[in-house]
């Protein structure tokens, strides 16, 4: 039986490559040099619950996050231990200490420019999730301080620290030249999310990277975004060309955190791109005219972006608060989704949701007359978008 330490924190553990680590604690254990097998995974214990031990221990950037609260809750749910970095207010995050069984879920402060606590936060990890994105730039940190800076940061570190897998999230359409809309040089965003790609692989060879569209479920960006009065102009929605020249292909959240399990289980996910898409594509025209028929509007009706729309945007962009809108989520939002020939979520082995099983339920919200006692049947289901072929 291998021999195992559990007084002293000084005895070394055998890496991968043969070679001298820093001891990992598994369990309240440290493994010494004489044991054979260094996987966390060899000391799993339960039936794969909550209340077991699944084997991984994950650190989670970015768990804060509407896709973040997905995946620590599908790890907590199969017995992981999740380390949650945060900034702010703790208060902000105790929600998500219910995802997994007592002590399994751990919290920790962390500033991403400090390299010593984000080491720290990933230094006990046999897995990295790195989720951290921006929609919108700020004062203090910009596209490329958080999709690339940061990534890199984050790989480096993972790999110096011998941690066995790493998951990073980027977007689908990144592309060092993406589509122009309005925006001289196409989207910042997708820029620095094709860089960030870019700097992960240079770090950690051997990442596993996630190139999501546009994704919805409960409290989404997405569904909701458009619903919301605030992104209404004088009872139109404001897109541009309508709509009619911009295809989306969104994605069911809780699909892609269960993708994020497949593809931690899975070996030959290694070194992999996926592109986090769902079953079905739609002209976002037919996706809007959709929700707005879940929400029982009778005369609604889809606009051309306007010069003083267009304007707003740009206030907003420089708003000192969480914008609305700003022109370069605009500019990405009417970018077509465009597959480039990696293996999908399906290749994972994951079930996907389609947009119409889900839209009703999360726009039942945001209906005319919300507290209006129908009769049953009172009102027909409404029809779902086209499917683009």
């Amino acid at each position: 039986m291998a021999a195992i330490a559990t007084v002293s924190k000084t005895v070394v553990q055998v890496g991968r490559h043969g070679k001298a680590t820093v001891p990992r604690l598994v369990s309240g254990i440290y493994i010494s040099k004489r044991d054979e097998s260094t996987n966390l995974a060899a000391y799993k214990r339960g039936r794969g619950g909550r209340s077991s031990f699944s084997g991984i221990v994950a650190t989670v950037f970015g768990a804060t996050g509407f896709l973040g609260r997905y995946v620590v809750n599908r790890l907590g749910k199969i017995g992981s231990q999740v380390i949650i970095p945060y900034r702010g207010e703790p208060l902000d995050i105790q929600r998500l200490k219910l995802s997994g069984d007592l002590g399994q879920i751990l919290f920790f402060p962390y500033y991403v420019r400090d390299e010593d606590s984000v080491r720290k936060v990933l230094q006990h990890s046999n897995v990295v999730i790195n989720l951290i994105g921006r929609d919108w730039e700020t004062r203090n940190f910009k596209y490329n301080d958080v999709h690339v800076e940061t990534a890199r940061l984050i790989a480096r570190l993972a790999r110096e620290n011998g941690v066995e897998r790493l998951i990073h999230f980027s977007s689908l359409n990144a592309s060092p030249n993406p589509q122009q809309i309005y925006i001289k040089g196409g989207s910042r965003f997708l820029r620095t999310k094709y860089a960030g790609e870019e700097a992960v692989r240079e770090e950690f060879p051997d990442a596993t990277i996630f190139r999501p569209a546009d994704m919805f479920g409960a409290e989404d960006r997405f569904i909701r975004y458009y619903a919301s009065v605030y992104r209404r102009a004088r009872g139109t929605m404001p897109l541009w060309q309508k709509g009619d020249a911009t295809i989306k292909q969104p994605v069911f959240v809780s699909d892609v955190a269960e993708a994020v399990i497949q593809a931690i289980r899975n070996p030959d996910s290694v070194g992999q791109t996926y592109d986090a898409v769902g079953p079905h594509r739609y002209y976002l025209a037919d996706m809007v005219d959709y929700f707005y028929r879940c929400m029982r509007y009778q005369n609604f009706k889809r606009s051309y972006l306007s010069p003083v729309f267009r304007m707003k945007a740009m206030a907003f962009s420089m708003a000192p608060v969480s914008p609305v809108y700003t022109m370069e989520k605009i500019e990405k939002d009417h970018i077509t989704d465009i597959l480039t020939g990696n293996p999908t979520l399906e290749d994972l082995g994951v079930n996907l949701l389609r947009l119409e099983d889900r839209a009703p339920f999360e726009l039942k919200p945001f209906r005319m007359n919300a507290y209006y006692d129908e009769a049953l049947g009172e009102f027909a289901d409404p029809v779902p978008p086209p499917v683009v072929s």
